[in-house]
């Protein structure tokens, strides 16, 4: 079994079918591979994400529901965990053929309904971080190209029940706690049945790979913010996403359901894990800023190389999140030069 596939022969696997909560690893174009979505055999019969919106991932997810002996069309609920295109593409097109209610976020009911817009405004906003913190024009404009392509694998939705934070989504046989967690994204969910000890954490918390807390628009963001559109006040979505680990870490799981990869059942020793490596990368950086000022982008260069251009926006907000802790604990300044672009000094 893959490290990044779900092994559906593990106990932890077959601890979520007793509880009646079932994997569809679908495929998505995206290097991160297979999304889970999790089918919950309850009333309504619930699906958790959908995949990213293409044909090959609709054939996966329906061949999926009936080797369970269900149907698309027996779908009375849909909840969204976050507003990533391989999480949230074929929403609109399981609602349209079950009628189920669709569930999300209540910060990202109006993103789903004007997801074109919305996009815009976040591709807009990524290149003016990028240009800001020294990515070349061309390579802004190869990546702005590409990411208008990918778009096509999410697509708009109707939320016909926003959930706030704290709320409980009552089924039959389950109460989950819906529990914003932002950080990956803004909009992150994730959903605790307490009374078994599980958690359903989308991409919050993945055991075989660091969630990349992308530097996003903010939900409550108006489309025509002057100054976002300029890449200022960007969001430290690292120091966000700490925070949304924290409250996590302190949780009593049993079980935790990710949006990639296998389930697991040692929630507080991978966050410790991962606290521990933004220390050492944030180490790494504040030596390479000791040598010489430089911007996030060549930072991203000195750590990855060619990756650093093919991934460019993702090395770049881990970079920035680094930076930000540095910032933050007054070991690192940012210096901006008559162009505006950003170098970063060490203190």
């Amino acid at each position: 079994m893959s490290p990044a596939g779900w092994d559906a022969d593990g106990p932890l696997a077959a601890l979520a079918r007793e509880q009646g909560i079932h994997c569809l690893p679908i495929p998505t174009p995206f290097a991160v591979g297979r999304v889970n979505v999790y089918l919950i055999d309850d009333d309504p019969l619930t699906l958790v994400d959908a995949g990213p919106n293409s044909g090959i991932a609709l054939d996966e997810l329906e061949r999926g529901m009936h080797a369970l002996g269900r149907r698309v069309e027996d779908l009375g609920l849909i909840v969204v965990s976050h507003q990533h295109m391989d999480h949230l593409g074929l929403v609109d097109i399981v609602q349209r053929r079950c009628g189920a209610d669709v569930a999300a976020l209540d910060a990202l009911v109006p993103w789903m309904a004007r997801y074109g817009d919305f996009m815009e405004a976040d591709d807009a906003f990524a290149e003016a971080v990028m240009g800001r913190h020294g990515i070349p024009p061309e390579t802004r404009l190869a990546l702005r190209a590409v990411a208008h392509v990918f778009r096509g694998w999410g697509a708009k939705a109707t939320v016909t029940r926003p959930l706030r934070d704290g709320d409980d989504l009552v089924l039959r046989d389950r109460t989950l706690r819906v529990l914003h967690r932002p950080g990956h994204s803004p909009s992150d969910t994730v959903f605790h049945d307490a009374s078994r000890r599980t958690l359903i954490a989308a991409d919050h918390l993945i055991k075989h790979i660091s969630s990349n807390p992308l530097i996003a628009r903010p939900l409550d963001s108006p489309l025509d913010d002057v100054e976002l559109a300029r890449g200022l006040n960007r969001p430290r979505s690292l120091m966000i996403y700490m925070r949304s680990l924290l409250a996590t870490q302190a949780m009593d799981l049993e079980l935790v359901l990710p949006g990639h990869g296998d389930a697991f059942d040692d929630h507080a020793q991978i966050i410790d894990d991962r606290f521990r490596l933004h220390e050492r990368r944030a180490a790494k950086l504040h030596g390479l800023v000791g040598e010489q000022p430089r911007t996030a982008y060549e930072l991203a260069q000195a750590l990855w190389g060619n990756v650093a251009v093919t991934q460019a926006y993702l090395t770049l907000s881990e970079v920035l999140g680094h930076m930000d802790l540095l910032v933050d604990d007054g070991r690192a300044i940012e210096v901006q030069d008559d162009s505006g672009v950003v170098r970063f000094e060490a203190c």
